[in-house]
Order: structure tokens, then C-alpha cells, then sequence
């Protein structure tokens, strides 16, 4: 994993995981993803959720937390209407993976969490905003198929993705 390590988050983690959520915003900014995660969101209320409920995780360099995101066992609300398509298999138990930023000098990142997520569960959803292409980039390259599209509880669409073990 690129000498990553991955380990949970807790309470005293939180300011670090705003930061990292901070640094996932201005990756996507400069990439001309303008509207995901606007200023407040996620917000913390949902960071300490993850973190209560045993699901927010932090990527390790050395003792310097370069990444995060949330790991969930499924099901998840958002995704039991997917418009456009279907899901690959609707049958398997599934976990999610959301929030997901890193520092922006941090590489293979992405790749460390696939590969943590991947051992640990036999099939994963995904969701992103229409404008992040890095993030669908990363998905196809990583064996995602894109299943069509989900909308948030607040109705914004999503790009809904699906891998499922071979």
C-alpha cells in the first residue's frame, strides 16, 4: 500500500480529518470541480457520526494522517433508487465508501484505500459528482463499473458505481 497504513479514526482526530476534507475541496477546485463539497459540507456533525459509528478511517504516512473517508456497511439510503441503470449485483451485501480526500502532494492514495476496502468486503458503491473526472477516472481504473445515476437526500445527482469481486 505504498507505505500507507490505515487505521480508525476517533474523537481526536476530527480537526485533522476538517483539514484533509479542506484539501479534497481545493484538489477538486482545481480541477474545475466548482459545486462538490461546498464550503460546510461535509459537515462535522457527519464526520463525528462516521467516527461513532466505527466507519471513519485515516490513511498513515509515518504518524502524519495523509488521507480519509468513511467505510460503511451498506445498505445506504441514496441507493436504493438508481435512475439510468442498474446496479451490477443487487444481491451481495455491500459497504460504501464516502469522503474520501487526501493531501494533495499524496500519491497512490486511492489505490491504498481500494485495496483495504477491497480485502474487507465483496462488493462496493461508490457515488461522485458529475464534475470530479478525477474520481471517475480513478474508479474505472480500479475495476468500478458505472451503474447510473443516485440522488443525495438533499436530491443532488450522483454518478453511482459498483465493484464487485471477481
Amino acid at each position: 500500500m505504498n507505505g500507507y497504513r490505515i487505521i480508525k479514526a476517533g474523537t481526536a482526530n476530527i480537526e485533522r480529518i476538517m483539514e484533509l476534507l479542506d484539501c479534497g475541496r481545493a484538489i477538486m477546485r482545481s480541477d474545475g470541480n466548482m459545486s462538490q463539497w461546498p464550503v460546510g459540507k461535509p459537515p462535522r456533525t457527519t464526520i463525528e457520526n462516521d467516527i461513532a459509528c466505527g466507519n471513519s478511517y485515516l490513511v498513515m504516512e509515518g504518524d502524519e494522517a495523509v488521507a480519509t473517508f468513511a467505510f460503511i456497511p451498506g445498505p445506504d439510503p441514496t441507493y436504493s433508487y438508481i435512475e439510468g441503470g442498474e446496479w451490477t449485483d443487487d444481491t451481495l451485501p455491500y459497504h460504501v465508501v464516502h469522503r474520501l480526500a487526501s493531501t494533495p502532494r499524496s500519491r497512490g492514495i486511492f489505490a491504498a484505500v481500494m485495496q483495504y476496502c477491497k480485502e474487507r468486503t465483496q462488493s462496493l458503491r461508490i457515488d461522485t459528482h458529475s464534475d470530479n473526472r478525477i474520481m471517475q477516472h480513478n474508479l474505472v481504473k480500479h475495476g468500478f463499473t458505472l451503474c447510473g445515476t443516485i440522488y443525495l437526500l438533499d436530491g443532488d445527482p450522483r454518478l453511482a458505481y459498483q465493484w464487485v469481486k471477481p
